[in-house]
C-alpha cells in the first residue's frame, strides 16, 4: 500500500551556509584544477612504497599513478594486496613481506608472522639500493614504527617520505597520550618530507610539532579507482535494496566510529521523519575496533523507534564490487563527523556523482562547493543537520540530481586526479634524491 507523504517546509535559516533553497544555486561550470607541468621522463626515480596494511584503494591508486609517471616502484604489502586489482607493470615489483593477515589465526601464528615481517622489512631496507622509502601507513606497533624503526631507516641511509593521513588519529579517537605524542613527534622530525591532504593539517604539523614549512607538501586525496563503476542505474540499485524511486535516500557509509557522528545523524533522521515519511536512511559499514558498544546503542535506539522501518542496515564490511549499489541508490551522502581533517568517503561519493552534506570540521568546507557538490552545516548539532538535510531535498541540487552527476564526477576527476597526486609526489622524490633543487 502506498504511503501518504507528509510535507514540511525546510528550516533553511538554521544553516551556517549562505544558500537559498528556493532559487537556482547551481552553475554547471565548476572551476577545475589546472594540471601541473610535467617533469621530463628522463628523470628516473626508484622508490619503495610501504603500505602498512592501510587503505587498499588508496595504495593501489598511488602505485598505479606513480608507475604511470616514470617512477620505478618496490610495492611492499600483504596477501590482501596480491590480488587482481594490483597494478601490473614492468615498473612495479610487488614484495609480499606481510603475507597472510587473517585475524582468525592463533596468537602464536600472529606473533611469528609479525616478527618475520619486521625482519624482512629491515633486511630489505639495509640491502636495497633504493634511496627513498615512502611510508603510506605505519604497521601495528606504532611506537616502534615511529621511533626505533625510523632510526634504523635513517641509519642505513634512507630518505624518508611519510604520508600523514591524520596528524594525530589517536586524539581524534579519544585515545591520545603523552607516549603517543612523543612517538608522533619523533616520526615527524625524522621524516625528510611529509605529505598531508589539507592546508589545516600542514599548519597543525608546523604549529604543534615544529615541522619546517618546506618539509610539508599538501597533495589532493586521490579518488577511489578500485570500486567498480558499471552500467548499473540508480533505479536498478534501488530495486536491489527494495527502495522505491520516490523515496529520499540518505547514505552513511564507511567504517563506523564515535567521531563520525552516526548518533547525530540518527537524531536528525528521527526529526525529519516525524515531519515527512518519504525519507530512507542507509547505514552501511563495519564498526571500527573499539566502537562495537557505540554502534550497538545506536542500533538499539533505531529498533525501538517508530521510524525503524525507514532504516536499512548493513553493519559489516562491504566488498569493493558492492560499493556502487549503495552510492547509486542514494540521493545524498551524510558526513556528520565531529572531528576529522578529510574523508575518503567524500571523494568516493563525488566519484559516483553524489552530493554530500558535511559537518564543518577539518577541511570539509574546502572540499564542498556549496550549492554545487553539497552543503556544509555546523558540527555536533542534530537540529542543524536535520535542517541541512531538508534544505538539500528542497534545492535544485536534488531536483536536477541526474543532470548534475556527471559535472560532480568531472570536478573530482580533475581536482583529485591521481596523475596530479603522482606528479607532485614524484617531484618530492626527485628532490630527496638530489636530482632537482629543493
Amino acid at each position: 500500500m502506498e504511503r501518504k507523504l507528509r510535507t514540511h517546509e525546510p528550516r533553511c535559516y538554521h544553516l551556517s551556509v549562505r544558500l537559498n533553497c528556493c532559487k537556482s544555486v547551481y552553475n554547471s561550470e565548476i572551476e577545475l584544477m589546472n594540471p601541473l607541468d610535467r617533469l621530463p621522463p628522463s628523470l628516473k626515480t626508484s622508490v619503495a612504497l610501504l603500505t602498512g596494511g592501510g587503505d587498499k584503494p588508496y595504495a593501489f591508486g598511488m602505485a598505479r599513478a606513480l608507475t604511470s609517471n616514470d617512477v620505478i616502484l618496490d610495492f611492499i604489502g600483504s596477501d590482501e594486496l596480491d590480488c587482481p586489482d594490483l597494478p601490473r607493470s614492468a615498473k612495479l615489483k610487488f614484495l609480499n613481506f606481510r603475507g597472510d593477515q587473517s585475524e582468525q589465526a592463533p596468537f602464536i601464528v600472529k606473533a611469528r608472522r609479525i616478527i618475520a615481517y619486521y625482519l624482512r622489512l629491515m633486511w630489505y631496507a639495509g640491502r636495497s639500493h633504493t634511496k627513498v622509502l615512502h611510508i603510506l601507513w605505519n604497521n601495528r606497533f606504532l611506537f616502534f614504527d615511529r621511533t626505533l624503526l625510523m632510526l634504523y631507516y635513517k641509519a642505513v641511509g634512507k630518505r624518508i617520505a611519510f604520508t600523514a593521513h591524520n596528524v594525530n588519529a589517536e586524539r581524534r579517537d579519544g585515545k591520545d597520550s603523552l607516549v603517543n605524542r612523543i612517538g608522533l613527534g619523533i616520526q615527524y622530525r625524522l621524516a625528510d618530507h611529509i605529505f598531508v591532504h589539507t592546508e589545516k593539517m600542514k599548519q597543525e604539523l608546523i604549529g604543534e610539532f615544529g615541522i619546517r614549512d618546506e618539509a610539508v607538501s599538501v597533495i589532493p586525496f586521490g579518488i577511489n579507482n578500485v570500486a567498480p563503476h558499471t552500467n548499473l542505474t540508480s533505479q536498478q540499485a534501488r530495486k536491489r535494496l527494495c527502495i522505491r524511486n520516490d523515496e529520499k535516500v540518505i547514505l552513511f557509509f564507511g567504517r563506523i566510529g564515535p567521531y563520525k557522528g552516526l548518533d547525530l545523524l540518527w537524531d536528525a533522521f528521527e526529526r525529519i521523519s516525524s515531519r515527512n515519511d518519504s525519507y530512507t536512511l542507509l547505514l552501511v559499514g563495519k564498526p571500527k575496533s573499539g566502537a562495537e558498544r557505540y554502534i550497538e546503542e545506536i542500533l538499539r535506539s533505531i529498533r525501538q523507534s517508530p521510524v525503524a522501518g525507514r532504516v536499512i542496515e548493513r553493519i559489516e564490511f562491504i566488498p569493493d564490487e558492492e560499493t556502487e549499489i549503495y552510492f547509486k541508490a542514494c540521493d545524498v551522502v551524510a558526513l556528520p563527523y565531529t572531528e576529522a581533517f578529510q574523508s575518503g568517503v567524500l571523494f568516493l561519493a563525488y566519484s559516483f556523482g553524489v552530493p554530500v552534506i558535511a559537518a564543518d570540521v577539518g577541511s570539509f568546507a574546502e572540499d564542498v562547493v556549496i550549492g554545487r557538490t553539497g552543503l556544509v552545516c555546523e558540527p555536533c548539532d542534530a537540529g542543524r543537520l536535520a535542517a541541512a538535510i531538508e534544505c538539500y531535498f528542497a534545492s535544485e541540487m536534488y531536483r536536477y540530481l541526474e543532470e548534475r552527476r556527471e559535472t560532480i564526477r568531472s570536478y573530482v576527476q580533475s581536482k583529485n586526479s591521481w596523475n596530479i597526486v603522482a606528479e607532485m609526489t614524484r617531484r618530492v622524490y626527485l628532490k630527496l634524491e638530489g636530482q632537482i633543487q629543493a
